[in-house]
């Protein structure tokens, strides 16, 4: 099992530590600590990976919920162990598309405006199988362009009763061009490989459907919906069936993933 996790980590070193010269260390004030925790709410944490030398720069206290390890204990290679087994593969494609993504398809002078996301399960310290968003931003490159620290944020979204998705999406955190539901069995980026072509998946439903995709996503049943909404449980029943047919989904936890990495709806607190 040791030897699948190291296949991601040598990877790294492969394509990104082995770029460096030296070692530079992030050094993250109260006020970064402050903000990031803005972006870890709820059932998360955060930490900075320093790529030089895959270490951690930093870590959040409450990683220790999920990996049963302290920040000052915990190492890059105990969170990559964290995931499930069956998920190494599909996480390994992602990677090698951030890469081609990152560096080869963004201009240099982009890099620092996206954010990638993505989802996939873990094992926490108690032993119960729970689906991580995975969302993380260069915060500084080294001179040659390559990832110096990335900052990754961990949330639990088991509380959408969502499995992980095998998407990835690209996200411009500076309102420009973002990429939803890239297919990474390709194991490279091209706009064309997104699920959705011609629309984002956003773009397809009305204003009613989203309104029904969070409540599936927060658990509720046709009737509880339809209570809530003020809508009959027919009508809720047919938003559903028309929801799945326009996002191409066979089942609710398939199209909340889906809408999840796809920008419909966001993670939230549970």
């Amino acid at each position: 099992m040791n030897q699948e996790f190291n296949k991601i980590s040598k990877y790294w070193k492969r394509e990104y530590s082995e770029k460096f010269s030296e070692y530079n260390s992030y050094q993250a004030s109260k006020e970064f600590k402050q903000i990031a925790a803005l972006f870890a709410p709820g059932n998360s944490y955060y930490y900075i990976l320093n790529m030089h030398n895959l270490e951690l720069d930093h870590v959040s206290d409450s990683v220790k919920l999920f990996a049963g390890k302290t920040a000052s204990e915990v190492t890059m290679q105990d969170l990559l162990k964290l995931a499930l087994p069956g998920e190494i593969e599909n996480i390994q494609q992602k990677e090698n598309v951030i890469k081609d993504f990152y560096l080869r398809f963004l201009k240099p002078d982009q890099i620092l405006d996206y954010k990638v996301m993505y989802s996939y399960q873990m094992q926490n310290p108690k032993g119960k199988i729970i689906t991580i968003l995975h969302q993380a931003t260069a915060l500084t490159l080294n001179e040659n362009g390559f990832f110096e620290h990335v900052f990754s944020v961990h949330s639990d979204i088991s509380h959408l009763k969502v499995t992980s998705s095998r998407d990835i999406s690209f996200i411009n955190m500076k309102g420009g061009k973002s990429y939803y539901n890239i297919n990474p069995e390709h194991q490279k980026f091209d706009p064309s490989y997104a699920d959705y072509q011609e629309e984002e998946l956003s773009e397809l439903f009305s204003e009613r459907e989203v309104q029904v995709i969070n409540e599936l996503a927060g658990g509720l049943n046709a009737e509880n919906i339809a209570e809530k909404l003020n809508l009959s449980p027919h009508t809720v029943k047919t938003h559903r069936k028309n929801i799945l047919h326009k996002s191409g989904c066979s089942n609710t936890a398939q199209l909340i993933a889906k809408c999840l990495t796809g920008g419909v709806i966001s993670a939230g607190l549970n």
